[in-house]
């Protein structure tokens, strides 16, 4: 099912906590798809915490199966607006901390 190196490349899989973050799905639902085959699985431990990681493309076409692809859509949308939004938020920081230095280095000048 999952192509050759898909495992190691970088965003094609995710935890199923991750899961639950991101698609809002649940342990259960995830437990249910890789029983039915849907997906695949491998087990791994952080910190003595137990976890399943999952092939994202996977998990999407599951959920798209389940609950539409305008949902899938809806929720992929709604975290890039959030990644948007922190992104803004410390471009405006930044160039206020820039102004900031801007303003002590003009008065610096003129004395």
């Amino acid at each position: 099912m999952a192509e050759y190196g898909e495992w190691n490349l970088r965003g094609a899989t995710l935890s199923d906590v991750t899961a639950k973050t991101e698609y809002g799905v649940s342990r259960e639902f995830v437990v249910n798809a890789i029983r039915a085959g849907k997906i695949e699985c491998r087990e791994g431990s952080q910190w003595g915490n137990p976890y399943l990681r999952i092939l994202r493309r996977q998990l999407e076409q599951c959920f798209v199966e389940e609950f539409g692809e305008e949902y899938l859509m809806r929720l992929r949308n709604q975290a890039e607006l959030g990644k948007v939004k922190k992104e803004i938020s410390s471009l405006k920081k930044k160039l206020g901390e820039l102004q900031n230095r801007k303003t002590v280095l003009e008065e610096l000048l003129k004395a």
